[in-house]
């Protein structure tokens, strides 16, 4: 159970908040151990919960979570300690449901809970990685480093995600407004000109007769085609969702002429990242592996990178066992060796991580480049052949009126 409480701190500080206990009891006790003298405390249990319903479809943008911890790296550097931080972070966030995860963090924190574990307790806020991050800042002394660290690594990945969504959004709006176009021409423009025809009697050509032919089956027969690649979408969408469904999805992503490459480097240079990262913040390089294996979003790329971690776990490395991979690419393997030499791996793993999201972006921007005049292509051959079937139609119906 939940409850509001109203508490002055041992330098007469008013404070308010929320802690969890199995009774009104446990929690005042909670709250004296944690050096509070509780003046009111009550439960916040309610038959219509609005705060937690609202928390459940809300969602908590990459860019709110950056700004948290740059705060909050900001606060303990001045000196504050952690629980007062979060109290004044809470007050300041304007994500109803991030603000509400900040106060049940501090709660578990004044009932004894350390900060990384109630930080992995909200997986939708702080991913395990970036817990595990700060839990080795706890036991390093260097939080507000790996806080500001994890801040820096957070923000790279969103500006590289909103590279990728600009330059595939016109395409895709291009496309969409294509289809709608011919869809309107097929079942509306159409059929007026085919009763015209009709009522005129003409000898029309074969292109208007196929046409023709097209729009009468696309009008008795679309709305089943509509069902069936909607039915087509749901079984595949389910079937994703299943392991085996998702990791043939996944490598058939992969597989794909060009954008399985791009695919591939941007797995392997968010792997980097996440590794430099972890190696920085001192936590040891099987730790790391686990967390990196834990993030990749590729089920296939996941199995190589997790054959990596086990070879690593008998004792044979990590450039070695790379190098035996076919979807790590040459690069990422003989830096990490150089990397293990001279003992700088973190710093060699960021410099791979740039390389391979440099090829990324320019592979991404080449594809963009050429998605857009292939499309324009197919647009105006659509458009073309559309227009001449209207004006070879009037042209004979003309025709065959004058003579």
């Amino acid at each position: 159970m939940e409850f509001a409480y109203t508490a002055y701190t041992e330098d007469k500080r008013l404070v308010k908040g929320k802690v969890s206990a199995i009774s009104e009891e446990a929690a005042a006790e909670l709250l004296g151990y944690g050096g509070y003298k509780v003046v009111s405390l009550k439960s916040s249990l309610s038959l219509l919960n609005t705060e937690k319903l609202m928390a459940r479809f809300s969602s908590i943008k990459a860019h709110e979570v950056v700004m948290f911890s740059r705060q909050f790296a900001l606060l303990l550097e001045s000196g504050t300690d952690i629980v007062t931080a979060l109290d004044l972070l809470q007050g300041q966030i304007t994500n109803k449901t991030l603000q509400k995860i900040v106060g049940e963090i501090s709660s578990d924190i004044r009932g004894g809970s350390s900060l990384s574990k109630a930080l992995s307790k909200h997986p939708r806020a702080f991913s395990p990685m970036y817990s595990q991050a700060v839990a080795a800042g706890e036991q390093g002394g260097n939080l507000e480093i790996v806080l500001r660290q994890m801040a820096d690594y957070m923000e790279r990945v969103v500006v590289t995600e909103k590279r990728i969504k600009s330059a595939l959004t016109y395409p895709v709006v291009v496309v969409i407004v294509a289809i709608v176009v011919i869809a309107i021409m097929v079942t509306r423009v159409f059929p007026s000109f085919i009763n015209l025809y009709t009522q005129l009697g003409a000898e029309l050509p074969p292109l208007m007769k196929g046409m023709m032919a097209f729009t009468n089956w696309t009008n008795h027969y679309g709305l089943f085609v509509l069902a069936g690649l909607v039915a087509l979408v749901a079984v595949i969408y389910v079937y994703r969702r299943t392991p085996a469904g998702r990791y043939r999805w996944d490598g058939m992503m992969l597989q794909l002429p060009i954008f399985g490459r791009i695919i591939q480097l941007s797995e392997l240079s968010r792997c980097c990242r996440t590794m430099s990262l972890l190696i920085k913040v001192g936590l040891p390089l099987p730790e790391v592996m686990a967390a990196t294996n834990r993030g990749i979003t590729n089920k296939v790329m996941a199995e190589s990178m997790g054959r990596v971690q086990q070879k690593l776990i008998r004792g044979e490395g990590l450039s070695r066992p790379m190098a035996g991979e076919k979807l790590i690419v040459p690069l990422m393997a003989q830096m990490v060796g150089v990397g293990e030499e001279t003992g700088n791996l973190e710093n060699t793993l960021a410099t791979v991580a740039e390389s391979l999201e440099t090829e990324s972006a320019d592979k991404t921007n080449a594809a963009v480049a050429m998605i857009q005049p292939v499309i324009t292509i197919i647009l105006g051959l659509v458009v073309a052949i559309i227009v001449l079937t209207m004006f070879t139609g009037l042209y004979s119906v003309y025709s065959q009126v004058q003579f």
